[in-house]
């Protein structure tokens, strides 16, 4: 494992380079997915190098988190051992036990927000044995379903994702060396000709969030806005706070994506009441993705992380 943190900086790109490159969209998309399936190769071959049995993978919300972490395991397995995903949302406390936040409403983002004691069993009996029962989330009830589920990673890695896979309240009751730590976060800006930044990574992640949350989610985008402030504040006490830790980054940005967002949100502004406290936010944000040319969903292969949130082709 690496002695110190890795760093983790971002890159900012033209707007301009990126609509020459969307005018061949084929290809364009090809090559963004294949710099990513090397990426996921890379991460796959220093968690093998390392002979950890764990990976704990986290990042900021709509990162990419939960493609990435199938991808990686999937990956492993194909060097010929066990590994299985692990998702920190399957231990959510569920409805009636979440902390509030101070508005009165449910908090589903702070670390309380997880059965803590059976989270950190779990990954215990995963750590000494490589095998786990752990329990399965059912988010249209809001409970814990009856049946656990049985992983099996013995002689392999299983790979622990969610929002809070780096927090010391759970990593701190792990033996020493048996996981390696990973960041999935986006790490590509955009910039207009002048230099002046354009579209950061918060922007995408709220693109691809809202997305996510109307089509798979029955929320619209006034709930998702409205929740907005504090995923980030959350993000920033939970998440930011301990991303030095990690030992490898994951780049889960694709440089074609500022031209899918626009159309996908246009009908959301349309549809979104004028009278909204939201309304404004939602239309400078479709604003800011307008000036990109467009990349049509169709294009967007079937194993794209980004089919996390805009789902998969009829």
């Amino acid at each position: 494992m690496p002695n110190s943190p890795v760093q983790i900086p971002k890159r900012l790109v033209s707007s301009n380079l990126i609509n020459f490159a969307a005018a061949r969209p084929e290809g364009f998309v090809s090559l963004c997915e294949t710099e990513y399936d090397a990426r996921i190769a890379r991460i796959a071959s220093a968690v093998l190098e390392s002979g950890c049995a764990m990976v704990l993978l986290t990042g900021p919300s709509s990162s990419g988190k939960t493609t990435s972490a199938n991808r990686v395991a999937a990956a492993i397995r194909g060097a010929g051992l066990r590994s299985e995903v692990i998702s920190l949302d399957d231990f959510f406390v569920g409805e009636g036990r979440y902390p509030k936040r101070p508005d009165g409403g449910d908090d589903y983002e702070c670390v309380e927000a997880l059965d803590i004691p059976v989270l950190r069993d779990c990954l215990r009996d995963q750590a000494e044995t490589g095998e786990c029962d752990m329990p399965q989330f059912d988010f249209l009830t809001q409970r814990p379903k009856a049946q656990l589920r049985h992983v099996d990673c013995r002689d392999g890695v299983a790979v622990i994702e969610g929002l809070h896979a780096f927090n010391p309240v759970l990593t701190d009751h792990l033996p020493g060396g048996v996981a390696l730590l990973v960041y999935a976060g986006m790490r590509e800006e955009y910039c207009d000709a002048a230099g002046a930044r354009v579209l950061a990574t918060r922007d995408l992640r709220l693109a691809r969030r809202i997305t996510r949350d109307a089509r798979f989610r029955g929320h619209d985008a006034d709930f998702t806005l409205n929740l907005w402030p504090h995923v980030i504040h959350s993000e920033n006490k939970y998440i930011k706070v301990f991303k030095n830790r990690a030992d490898l980054v994951l780049d889960t940005s694709f440089s074609y994506e500022p031209g899918l967002w626009h159309e996908v949100l246009l009908p959301l502004v349309r549809n979104m009441p004028a009278d909204s406290p939201h309304a404004a936010r939602l239309a400078s944000l479709c604003a800011q993705l307008q000036p990109f040319v467009p990349i049509m969903q169709e294009l967007v292969p079937e194993r794209s992380i980004l089919r996390e949130f805009i789902g998969q082709a009829r």
